[in-house]
Order: C-alpha cells, then sequence, then structure tokens
C-alpha cells in the first residue's frame, strides 16, 4: 500500500459533475488551503494480497456485527445504546422479521502491514457511495488501463435490490432524503439508491422526507400524489426519525410500510457497537479495545459520542496529541476506544471506508486528511491495483 501523485485529467470536473457527483465543498490539505473534494491528483496503490486480507476481514466484521445485534436483542441492551424505551419492541420486532438489509461502511485502519482495524460502521446512513461505485471507477478506465480496482459496488447494489424485492411490500420504493442538507450529498446518495433500484427493475419514486405525508384515516404514508407509500428507502438517521413528529407514526405502522434500512440497524449505527464487539470478541485482530462510558484501563483513547457524524465532537487523549472537536453530539454519552492513530502517507492520514452489500464485501472509498480525525475536511481519493 502506497499513495501516488497522479495528473489530474484536464475535464476531470465536468466528468465527475456529468457521472452525478455535483456536490463538492471544499476539503484542506496539509497546509489548511483547500483542496477539492474529489481529488484525483493522488491516489492509492494496493497489492492484490493487500485487498484480498481486507475483504475478509470485512465479510468477518460483518458476521460479527449480526451477531452483536443478536447480543443485543436477546439481552436487552437498548440502554447500552442509549435507545428510548418506547422504540424497544419495534426493533425487536424489526429484527425478528427478518427485515431486509441493504448495505453499510465500514471505517477502517489500514497500513498494509497488519489486519484492518475497525473503526466505526456506517450502517444506517452511509454516504461517499457514489464516489466509491461509480467516480473512481470511471477514473480508472480513463487513467490506467489494465489495473484493476476492489469495486463491485454497482453490480451487488443491482443484485442486492433483485435479491431483496419478493419481501418488500411491492415492486414500488420511495427514496427519501432530507431537503435541510444544505451540500446535496443525501440527495445524490439517494438518487444513486434509486437508480440502482430502477435497473433492477423496481419501480421507484424520489422525495424529500419533509414531503412525506400522513393520511389519518387510511393510517398509511403517502406521497405527494397521495400514494401509498409501502416501501422507503431513507438517508436520513433513524434516531432522527424516532424523534420527529412523524415519527410516531413510524413506528406502529411497520411493517405495513417497510423501511430500509430497517430499524434494527439503529444497533450497528451506534457506536456502542464497538464496545459490544469488544466485549463479545475481546483480543480480537481487527477491533481495538472499547468501552462504554469509560475508558477503563485505557490510558490513550479517543472519545467518540454514541451518535456523532462527520467527526464531531471527537476528543482524543494522548501525550503530543490531545485534540477535540466541536458539535452538538454528546447528550446520548460517550464510547471510548483505544487510539490506533491512523497511518500518515506524505502527511495526510487516509481512512479505508470498506462497502459491503448485503453479506458480501463488495469494494473500497478512501477518505483522507490532515488531522488525526476523518471529519468533513477530508478528501476523497481514488485508487488503483497494478494489473
Amino acid at each position: 500500500m502506497h499513495r501516488e501523485m497522479s495528473e489530474p485529467r484536464p475535464d476531470w470536473r465536468q466528468r465527475v459533475e456529468s457521472q452525478g457527483l455535483v456536490f463538492g465543498t471544499p476539503s484542506r490539505g496539509r497546509d489548511g488551503e483547500p483542496r477539492p473534494y474529489w481529488d484525483e491528483s493522488v491516489h492509492y496503490v494496493f497489492q492484490l494480497d493487500e485487498v484480498l486480507s481486507v475483504e475478509a476481514d470485512v465479510e468477518l466484521l460483518h458476521s460479527m456485527c449480526l451477531e452483536a445485534v443478536e447480543n443485543a436483542v436477546a439481552a436487552d441492551r437498548f440502554r447500552d445504546f442509549g435507545i428510548s424505551e418506547q422504540v424497544w419492541p419495534y426493533v425487536v420486532e424489526s429484527w425478528k422479521r427478518h427485515d431486509p438489509y441493504l448495505y453499510g461502511r465500514f471505517d477502517l485502519r489500514y497500513d498494509g502491514t497488519g489486519p484492518a482495524k475497525l473503526l466505526e460502521y456506517n450502517a444506517d446512513t452511509p454516504t461517499s457511495l457514489l464516489e466509491a461505485a461509480v467516480v473512481q471507477w470511471h477514473w480508472l478506465t480513463d487513467t490506467h488501463e489494465g489495473s484493476d480496482q476492489w469495486n463491485s459496488i454497482h453490480e451487488k447494489l443491482v443484485a442486492r435490490w433483485e435479491h431483496i424485492a419478493g419481501s418488500l411490500p411491492s415492486d414500488e420504493i420511495h427514496f427519501t432524503w432530507s431537503g435541510g442538507d444544505s451540500t446535496g450529498e443525501d440527495h445524490i446518495t439517494a438518487a444513486y439508491l434509486q437508480e440502482t433500484a430502477a435497473e433492477a427493475g423496481l419501480n421507484t419514486v424520489g422525495l424529500p422526507i419533509e414531503e412525506i405525508g400522513w393520511d389519518p384515516l387510511l393510517e398509511r404514508f403517502v406521497d405527494l400524489e397521495e400514494a401509498p407509500m409501502s416501501t422507503v428507502c431513507k438517508l436520513y438517521p433513524w434516531e432522527w426519525v424516532v424523534d420527529d413528529v412523524f415519527g410516531e407514526h413510524v413506528l406502529p405502522s411497520q411493517p405495513q410500510t417497510l423501511w430500509v434500512e430497517p430499524l434494527w440497524k439503529m444497533l450497528l449505527s451506534n457506536k456502542a457497537l464497538l464496545a459490544v464487539l469488544w466485549e463479545m470478541y475481546p483480543g480480537h485482530p481487527n477491533l481495538l479495545p472499547a468501552y462504554l462510558d469509560d475508558p477503563g484501563m485505557l490510558t490513550e483513547y479517543v472519545r467518540k459520542p454514541r451518535l456523532g457524524r462527520e467527526g464531531a465532537n471527537i476528543k482524543i487523549v494522548a501525550p503530543g496529541m490531545e485534540q477535540e472537536t466541536g458539535g452538538v453530539y454528546g447528550d446520548e454519552g460517550f464510547v471510548y476506544q483505544m487510539l490506533d492513530p491512523l497511518p500518515e502517507f506524505d502527511g495526510m492520514r487516509p481512512v479505508l471506508g470498506a462497502w459491503v452489500v448485503g453479506d458480501e464485501s463488495a469494494g473500497l472509498g478512501i477518505r483522507e486528511s490532515a488531522g488525526l480525525v476523518t471529519d468533513d475536511g477530508a478528501a476523497f481519493v481514488p485508487h488503483r491495483i497494478p494489473g
């Protein structure tokens, strides 16, 4: 694994925009100067054996996470996840119904010299999907003939929709996102997911979540045409849904209206998962020691809010590395994970975003930042496997 400089395509901006990447909040380089969010002036190179190793790690982590859900449900551990008590029975029902799931993204520490280490699991509303599935693939075919890429994300998403179609209430799916997302990233991700479902032969409708209606007579969610919404694929966190006013209808109306990702993924998109996994698999080579609400024996650690996003409210405690980011999270409690700093390549630190679709490892996206925390100033950079 190493980092290489590369010459950007002269018309790269027009190309990525034509592929759907029309948002791009500027990222930051080593000197704090702005850099493009999509940055093809650099890329990472992996050997095939490295990719195969991480791919196996991802599928093992995925199976461990499903075991952690089973553990949490069987032992009524919802309080450890900060989930409101009125939500508990609905999470249990969602899990026992085997509500279908689509995808997720593991954020990993990896430097090419040992097993990948789990930093967190984005299992409910993962983004950077279009970049990983489509944009970097076109970059590869345009610039590195003969090279390969760890990337079957698009094909596996289409196949997954085909696989779960029979367990959905109908062949129509509504895709929704928040109109309050000023970057447009959520909308783009939802639109791309909608495209993969359409390619799988499903009928699709897109609308912001703020425009979803409730018919009190039929006791059903309806769209702008007042058509019933049987399946909703959302890019909106479950913890926000259950706290919203319309959330009081979401829970009891399941599975008449089925949601993707399912409600049981509240247990996977919560950083309490890290502590539960360590408890279940102490010393596992793909895990870092992690504890709920207290650092325990850890002297160097990262404090993470259970429901934090984009590197917000992170605190690093270690000699010479002390750092704390701002934000609005933390009331829900914290998880303490042993500090294992991201590796440094040319002054930048990559985090590997390894995608799982259904139960299969599907591909890789890389975001890199100058600091120890991968935040909203990180840039997305492509990767390749030499032919």
